[in-house]
């Protein structure tokens, strides 16, 4: 893989993530805050970024945010369910939202 390649693709995804906080900020501060993990001081915050601040945030070399399955366990329910997708997708929500909590 090239370097430039894995660059480019960072900070694509940091582009892409600071829209998406913008967006669902502007909707629903407290839905966001959860969705995101992030408390509201910061999301209140990324939601009054200009468009030239969310570019050069963007532009770091680093993923700006957090992957919030750090348990191998919680990626492997979501991959190996039972089928039943509405149940694995409130478990998610619960595993989740007690890490949100504490952000909150």
């Amino acid at each position: 893989m090239q370097g430039g390649v894995t660059l480019t693709d960072i900070q694509e995804f940091n582009l892409s993530y600071l829209l998406l906080a913008q967006k669902l900020a502007r909707e629903d501060q407290l839905a966001a805050a959860y969705r995101l993990g992030i408390n509201r001081d910061l999301l209140a915050i990324l939601e009054r970024l200009t468009t030239a601040q969310v570019l050069k945030i963007a532009a770091s070399t680093e993923v700006i945010c957090e992957f919030r399955i750090f348990e191998g366990r919680m990626l492997n329910n979501l991959l190996n369910g039972n089928g039943h997708r509405e149940l694995q997708s409130a478990h998610l929500a619960i595993l989740l939202g007690r890490q949100s909590a504490k952000t909150l």
